[in-house]
């Protein structure tokens, strides 16, 4: 009776445990997107700033900017989709404004645009 018992007790603990998948997120935003700034801070010397996002089928991600190589900004985000409109929040940095996006493919490839026009980012 202890084996039958056993039995299914092991065959309700499988059920159970395939019942809370997490469901699966193919949104087109997923992957890496970076966007580069050089900038001359003299006639032989340039600055470079570079920002990139690693975006999850979990609604998370990673921001990290480098100036001149090194890391300087390194936080998780949140992000959110609604009709196309990707809004990108950083909890993790203090005064910073959330990111609202859209996704445009263009001839250099898909970009993510800022309601104000400006670029904010291309897939890598």
């Amino acid at each position: 009776m202890k084996k039958l018992f056993s039995f299914f007790a092991i065959i309700g603990i499988i059920l159970a445990s395939n019942c809370s998948r997490i469901p699966e997120n193919n949104d087109p935003v997923i992957g890496i997107w970076s966007k580069v700034e050089v900038k001359s801070t003299s006639q032989t010397q340039k600055s470079t700033n570079r920002q990139e996002w690693i975006f999850n089928d979990a609604y998370l991600g990673r921001f990290h900017n480098y100036n001149n190589g090194k890391i300087d900004v390194l936080t998780d985000f949140k992000w959110e989709e609604e009709d196309g409109v990707y809004t990108i929040s950083y909890p993790g940095i203090e005064n910073k404004l959330n990111d609202v996006v859209t996704m445009i493919k263009s001839e250099d490839g898909e970009i993510l645009k800022a309601t104000d026009g400006k670029t904010l980012a291309i897939r890598e």
